[in-house]
């Protein structure tokens, strides 16, 4: 499999290559040149076969030849180790709960698959491996536990001053060793736009090797696929395809779900759930895109006002807007509707929602009600305890501490604190990395 530029301005290029360079020369994205389509057999079995067959049967394509079956198989095995239930909430609608994993994430997918690959190209290289990742909340952590103590790869993360929650915060703050924390004075946007700079910056990638862990990278991006056939798996309405709503901020996560069903996973239709960040869902209505300045909500970790996948998302689609919404469509949820819905779920069913989920929830409750018949699935981002601030107010009870936040909770933030300054951030990687 070979990968292109979504720019058309950079050479044609390996898994390998687009892993490592994490963004095209050009500044555009990679984009595989074809979408493999997964075998009938897998579709009509998948009850039967293993979560690490199936990862390996969806991913193989895109690797190619790039490392053995047996490395490969290793890596997917790695990197799926932890359940991925889908569980009822109400009569028609089901959570895909992706936060079993180390970091209570579901970005835990993407990072443990993504620093495992490129554990394996840099082996023996002579020179270090700088990955830099801007984050909204889970990334930071997810990247920075896949990455832990991995040898030859240093990893600076950015994030938003006081607009993470303090389990994230503590999750990307307290490893040390070869993890860096930079606590910015800024959005999440800023963050986006001076680690985008660090890329563009000839004269920095002279003297570092540097690297994506955000959603762009294809590691990072491809793996997603994995859940969404998961929960196809256990999906019971095999007749009837799941409406798939996720909530979505830099639009990775969802764009895995729509090219794992442009690769043959039967989906009846995706909602990207936003909250006041209504970029897509302002485009949907009518077809302008108009970036904006990101806000800050309690769904911290979509709070992007400019996601940098949605660009893939309309290339799946050919750039056929008819296309698009025929298959896709998007809405913006308020912070009081996310808040509401948190209570109500709880009150009503027993569920705790995070309140990403709550936003996810809420959309695919609205489609339903206008799409009689039809059943859903949403997916349940991260943990309600990395949101304990937020939710335990709503809910009016204590969130229990999974053992993963009783390890970290306590221990001391080790972060250094920069203004949304693109010159400091360069100091920091010159002096650091």
């Amino acid at each position: 499999m070979k990968y292109y530029s979504l720019n058309k301005q950079s050479p044609i290029t390996s898994f390998k290559e687009a892993t490592i360079l994490g963004q095209a020369p050009d500044k555009g994205l990679y984009f595989p040149e074809t979408i493999p389509q997964v075998d009938q057999d897998l579709i009509a079995n998948i009850e039967s076969i293993s979560n690490e067959e199936i990862a390996f049967r969806v991913i193989k394509p895109y690797i190619g030849n790039e490392m053995t079956d047996e490395e490969l198989f290793r890596i997917v095995s790695e990197t799926v180790n932890f359940p991925i239930p889908l569980e009822k909430v109400t009569d028609s609608i089901y959570s895909l709960e992706l936060f079993h994993g180390p970091t209570l994430a579901f970005k835990d997918v993407g990072a443990r698959f993504m620093s495992r690959c490129l554990g394996q190209f840099v082996k023996g290289a002579d020179k270090k491996v700088t990955v830099l990742v801007a984050t909204s909340g889970d990334t930071g952590g997810a990247v920075a536990n896949g990455f832990y103590d991995v040898e030859g790869v240093e990893v600076v993360i950015l994030y938003p001053s006081g607009k993470v929650s303090s389990v994230q915060e503590k999750q990307l703050t307290t490893l040390g060793k070869n993890i860096h924390a930079l606590e910015v004075k800024g959005t999440f946007d800023d963050c986006q736009q001076m680690v985008k700079q660090a890329f563009a910056d000839e004269e920095l990638n002279k003297q570092l090797f540097l690297t994506s862990a955000n959603s762009i990278n294809v590691a990072r991006w491809l793996p997603q696929q994995f859940y969404y056939f998961f929960a196809y798996k256990q999906w019971k309405q095999k007749e009837q395809p799941p409406v798939v709503c996720v909530p979505s901020g830099n639009f990775g996560n969802i764009c895995a779900g729509v090219l794992a069903h442009t690769s043959g996973l039967p989906v009846e239709h995706f909602i990207a759930a936003c909250n006041a960040n209504d970029v897509v869902p302002q485009f949907m209505q009518s077809q302008n895109y108009a970036p904006k300045k990101a806000v800050a909500t309690i769904s911290n970790a979509m709070d992007v006002g400019n996601p940098s996948n949605f660009v893939r998302i309309l290339e799946l689609f050919h750039n056929q807007f008819p296309q698009l919404k025929e298959k896709f469509s998007s809405v913006s949820i308020t912070d009081e509707e996310t808040k509401a819905t948190m209570k109500r779920v709880f009150d009503e069913y027993g569920y705790t929602l995070d309140p990403h989920g709550a936003v996810g929830f809420l959309a695919l409750e609205n489609y339903l009600q206008k799409h009689s018949g039809l059943k859903g699935i949403f997916l349940e981002t991260a943990h309600p305890v990395k949101f304990y601030d937020v939710v335990e107010p709503v809910i009016h009870q204590t969130v229990p501490l999974p053992e993963a936040v009783k390890d970290i909770i306590d221990l001391p933030k080790k972060s250094s604190l920069i203004d949304a300054s693109y010159q400091q951030l360069k100091d920091f990687l010159k002096i650091n990395s």
